[in-house]
């Protein structure tokens, strides 16, 4: 499983709206710049995240993007999952798959499920907070 730029951009946009926002909007140039990630890019993930009401951006002069919720509310999970469109490891377990001629006698298809359950969980146990404060990663450098 490799998550994409898209993912992986996504969640730096999230972090720093957390960080910065205050609720506030943020203009969509300075976290650009503070990301590293260019306009374009942004304008393509945006999109996806507003849509979704996972941020909320307001155009003209003062506005920008900001949180919905506080940051403890967002699961990495939850983000990953929508720019990702789904984090299953096989075909057969990505959302609304045809039912595999082997599945019921697939040995390997638990082996895969319980896999797929385990990234779910685990990201789903991680919140923007939790990566800002870094409580459950105090071996990473801030």
């Amino acid at each position: 499983m490799i998550i994409s730029t898209r993912g992986r951009y996504a969640l730096r946009v999230m972090l720093d709206l957390a960080e910065n926002g205050n609720g506030e909007y943020i203009a969509m140039k300075k976290i650009a710049e503070r990301q590293g990630i260019s306009l374009k890019y942004l304008e393509q993930i945006l999109p996806v995240l507003t849509q979704n009401n996972i941020i909320e951006g307001i155009s003209g002069k003062g506005g920008g993007y900001r949180l919905t919720r506080k940051p403890d509310e967002y699961k990495v999970g939850e983000i990953l999952r929508l720019t990702e469109g789904n984090l299953a490891p096989v075909a057969c377990l990505q959302c609304n798959a045809e039912k595999c001629d082997r599945a019921d006698t697939c040995p390997t298809l638990p082996m895969w499920t319980e896999f797929h359950n385990l990234v779910n969980q685990y990201f789903d146990s991680i919140t923007l907070s939790s990566l800002i404060e870094q409580e459950r990663f105090p071996h990473m450098e801030h």
